[in-house]
């Protein structure tokens, strides 16, 4: 990855254009002039000694610029003139763009030019560290996980000691011990009680360690996941500018209050909404707030509209919800655009308003009457609906005729973060949201109803369809043993409800949702995956897709999958493992992983793989020891084994050989084709 020379100037110079843009509209509205125009002084002269280090020198000329236009005011008592803050906010906004220019591209995808002024997308790099540092710590934890076999071999090793005293505690030779004199058991049993005292110390402070070690990891992990959300005031100088220069295009007097700034929401998220509520306070400004101060007062109005956004969070939910003042929406006009589109009711009846409103956020219409740079071409509510949707929420507008109009945004809080029903099944583990969930049952097979449509259950009285998350993950997990009784998660999606059968109910917990590798696409079902505390992937069903396939009845054959042949992939590097399981999966394989030696051994002889991926560079059992164990194992010696590792000396390669090794790979030489043959060839 390229170095990034305005990492941190980025992200500073974002936090002084965020202050000096809330500074100059604080003017604006009348804060007295000497102490603001001071403090944004020095904010201008922080940016402009900023752009200097980081030699930028047309960020540093237009921040000297911002200085003289506000050293104008700097000892006047009068208010700032209108003419000079529109100067301030302009060159803030050459300033930005600027700024933003100096972003890495993401991708070989070109960015639109309207996303420079989205200051949202400032939070990115600082994201990208705290995902590294999230990152960090898993990968720590997966090494402390390696860690706790370790105790258990001192464990072993004092019980060992503890025989060997037994043994060297039983009676001596009588006819020495009359004599009084010492035997080498004596110094022997001495010196192994030493010992004893020794591991038992080492025993303690090991596990204490471990276990300080492990609840100081998750403190730090759980802070790093906190520190993805960012508050909602970071939108609000945005969206106010936005109300701002729209007023002013428009002649229109509109003030803009916001409250719950305070709610923290994760930066996707906002990155997500934040064009959502342009469009909205947009169209609240352009349709809503009524033209000229006289048809305001006839309305018994202030003469300035008023513009509210109330951020509230409800649960692992957050609500936008954006107020005018204005006239509301025309309904009738809607009605008319309704029937001239042929979308009406049978016989022309009037729609109700809810459906009025429904089909309005559908997008494609306007009651604009002509096409501004604001309004007019039947696009924004459209946009609120999609960006909606797309995080899973739902968008609602409501209005009251002459009165105003207010279009919520109802969005998850974060769709990283999620709070799950943990569930076990054909011996996987896998996550469901919890707020999608219902309920639990605990089922036999009279309560199963199997018609032709496919099996059913009653749940308050409803018969649901029943559908088991094995069959809807046949490609994904093996097929489960039958059972006498079963349990079943009530989960409800958008089609309705629908009982998914499981193993076991393991119980809830909060975690990290990470998309899937590109290399390794799933289901339609699987939402994403989230990493256990040593590194092994968990898969987050998602409850719309389930509900829906449980629904189409009995499509779902388990045994129409054919069957997948498992590697077990041996690496304690979490990296190396995410990598060589989406190659793999991708491929058509099933993957297992293991973290250390020792845990691969476990695995290797406790269910059938057609091959082993081995590291060799692993505390403790080294991936050499590991195949020479295999070798020796006779219903193991016949599973081939490949070492994958960074050593590239001809004496490592050839003790690869003679332990056992069919293939040795060079993670420097590392090709994803090579690998991938070599595995055909080795399992047919």
């Amino acid at each position: 990855m390229p170095r990034d020379p305005y990492k941190y100037f980025r992200v500073e110079a974002q936090e002084l254009l965020d202050q000096l843009g809330q500074g100059a509209l604080e003017l604006e509205k009348g804060v007295p002039a000497p102490d603001a125009v001071a403090r944004l002084l020095r904010l201008a002269h922080t940016l402009k000694g900023a752009a200097g280090v980081v030699r930028q020198r047309e960020i540093g000329d237009r921040s000297h610029a911002l200085e003289d236009a506000l050293a104008l005011d700097r000892d006047s008592s009068s208010p700032v003139p209108r003419d000079r803050i529109d100067l301030v906010l302009t060159l803030l906004d050459d300033i930005g763009r600027r700024v933003a220019l100096l972003t890495p591209p993401p991708s070989t995808e070109t960015v639109a030019p309207d996303q420079l002024d989205q200051p949202v997308l400032a939070f990115r790099p600082a994201v990208d560290d705290l995902d590294a540092l999230l990152g960090g710590v898993v990968e720590a934890h997966v090494q402390l996980g390696v860690l706790r076999p370790r105790l258990e071999q001192v464990k072993r090793a004092r019980h060992v000691v503890d025989l060997v005293v037994d043994q060297l505690a039983r009676p001596r030779d009588p006819e020495a011990a009359r004599m009084g004199h010492h035997t080498p058991n004596d110094k022997a049993r001495s010196m192994v009680e030493d010992l004893r005292e020794v591991f038992s110390e080492l025993e303690r402070g090991l596990g204490y360690d471990i276990e300080q070690l492990d609840r100081e990891l998750r403190q730090v992990r759980e802070a790093a996941e906190r520190l993805r959300l960012a508050p909602a005031s970071a939108l609000f100088v945005f969206l106010e500018r936005a109300v701002r220069e729209v007023a002013r295009t428009l002649g229109k007097r509109v003030s803009f209050t916001a409250s719950g700034g305070e709610v923290r929401v994760d930066t996707f998220v906002l990155n997500v909404i934040q064009s959502a509520l342009l469009h909205i306070v947009r169209n609240a400004v352009g349709h809503g707030i009524e033209a000229g101060d006289e048809g305001r007062r006839v309305a018994g109005k202030p003469a300035e509209g008023r513009i509210t956004l109330r951020v509230s969070q409800r649960g692992t939910w957050v609500s936008f919800a954006c107020t005018d003042d204005g006239r509301g929406i025309d309904l009738d006009a809607v009605q008319r655009i309704v029937q001239r589109k042929g979308l009406c009711l049978e016989g022309d009846r009037k729609m109700p308003p809810d459906e009025l409103l429904r089909l309005l956020l559908k997008g494609g219409m306007s009651t604009s009457g002509a096409v501004t740079d604001v309004s007019g071409r039947g696009i924004g509510l459209d946009v609120v609906r999609e960006a909606a949707e797309r995080l899973g929420g739902e968008a609602i507008v409501r209005t009251d005729a002459g009165k105003g109009t207010t279009v919520e945004l109802l969005v998850p809080l974060s769709i990283t973060s999620l709070h799950t029903l943990m569930v076990e099944t054909s011996g996987a583990t896998a996550a469901i949201p919890l707020d999608a969930v219902r309920g639990t049952l605990r089922l036999t097979r009279e309560e199963i109803v199997r018609t032709e449509q496919g099996e059913s259950v009653l749940f308050d009285g409803q018969a649901i369809p029943l559908v088991s998350v094995r069959l809807a993950l046949s490609s994904i997990l093996a097929s489960a043993r039958s059972a006498t009784y079963s349990s079943a998660v009530i989960v409800r999606g958008r089609a309705g409800l629908a009982a998914l059968r499981v193993d076991r109910i393991l119980g809830t917990a909060q975690v990290v949702m990470r998309p899937l590798p590109k290399l390794a696409p799933a289901a339609g079902i699987v939402a994403g995956a989230v990493l256990d505390a040593v590194g092994n992937p968990q898969l987050v069903l998602h409850p719309d897709i389930l509900v829906a396939e449980a629904q189409r009845g009995g499509t779902l054959e388990v045994d129409a999958t054919p069957a997948r042949l498992s590697i077990l992939v041996v690496d304690d590097s979490l990296t190396t493992r995410m990598l060589e399981q989406s190659i793999l999966e991708s491929a058509g394989f099933d993957v297992d992983l293991a973290t250390s030696g020792e845990e691969g051994l476990v695995k290797a002889r406790a269910a059938p793989y057609a091959l082993f991926l081995v590291d060799v560079e692993m505390p403790g059992m080294d991936g050499f020891t590991f195949i020479e164990r295999i070798q020796a194992d006779p219903d193991l010696r016949d599973t081939p084994s490949i070492l994958v590792t960074s050593r590239t000396s001809a004496e490592d390669r050839q003790r690869g050989q003679d332990v056992g090794a069919l293939a040795y790979v060079v993670k420097s030489e590392f090709d994803q084709g090579v690998l991938l043959e070599r595995i055909r060839t080795l399992v047919g």
